[in-house]
């Protein structure tokens, strides 16, 4: 199985025995392509813009709201216990802290995503139902990189937007975590503690493969639709006066992005 080769090797060509240590072994090449995404790349260079955000949340809150109802239903699942850290770690409610700041207190009602957001949950669901060590693979690649990054994402954001203060940031802050190396140290540690038979140490590898996949395809769609939705705004503008649709951005981009989820095939879900 290729993923178990590459995981075994660390980048010294030694071999790696700790399940982090072969993840990120088996999804080296896939951390690249997704730091690689148009959306991704747009935040290393400082360029994300309010509607990137808001949507990148929406798909974001979707994601956390199905893994971390699989971790609650699983926590005393002996794969899932050591790793649930609930206090420390729960996104699902910064999210709606800055869903309701953008959206206001009906957001729910507002929330679109891509049909890449919502494959992306259902598998989560499901491995949930039938195979809950797999979710360490899930927990793993999302807690550790939005931990990890989430500091310097924050202030990218909040400089790119124009943000004077963390309102509608809540989503980069974990106020339950002092100290992010000394946690990530110890979330490692209880990773590696679990047991795991060959076959399902292969099949989380497997795992953390897909959840790199997952999102590269999330930040693709929601770029494709972001991209739809721009093009179609900018048509309407180009449009004699006469024309039905009102002159207001918010009105032309919201009937941009309908076009886009009818263009290229992505789904409108309310939460």
């Amino acid at each position: 199985m290729d993923t178990m080769k590459s995981a075994r090797k660390n980048e010294t060509g030694e071999v790696g025995s700790d399940l982090s240590e072969q993840i990120k072994a088996a999804t080296k090449d896939n951390h690249v392509r997704a730091e690689n995404t148009q959306l991704m790349l747009s935040y290393q260079k400082g360029e994300i813009t309010l509607v990137q955000y808001k949507v990148l949340l929406c798909s974001l809150y979707e994601i956390y709201r199905a893994l971390e109802d699989e971790l609650d239903r699983n926590a005393s699942h002996p794969a899932v216990a050591p790793i649930y850290f609930p206090q420390e770690l729960a996104r699902v409610e910064s999210l709606e802290r800055d869903l309701e700041h953008f959206f206001g207190s009906e957001w729910r009602k507002r929330v679109i995503v891509p049909a890449a957001t919502h494959r992306y949950g259902q598998r989560l669901r499901q491995i949930g139902r039938e195979n809950p060590e797999l979710l360490v693979a899930h927990a793993y690649t999302r807690y550790l990189g939005d931990l990890s990054g989430g500091q310097v994402l924050g202030k990218i954001t909040q400089k790119s937007l124009g943000l004077s203060s963390k309102e509608g940031l809540s989503f980069f802050h974990f106020p339950g975590v002092s100290s992010p190396n000394r946690f990530k140290q110890l979330y490692r540690s209880r990773m590696n503690s679990i047991e795991l038979t060959e076959k399902e140490k292969a099949a989380v590898l497997e795992e953390a493969v897909q959840a790199f996949e997952l999102n590269i395809q999330v930040f693709d769609d929601l770029q494709k639709m972001l991209s739809v939705a721009t093009e179609t705004a900018d048509q309407h503008k180009d449009r004699s006066p006469a024309a039905v649709l009102p002159s207001s951005p918010i009105v032309q981009f919201t009937v941009g992005l309908c076009v886009a989820l009818a263009t290229i095939g992505v789904g409108m879900y309310a939460l």
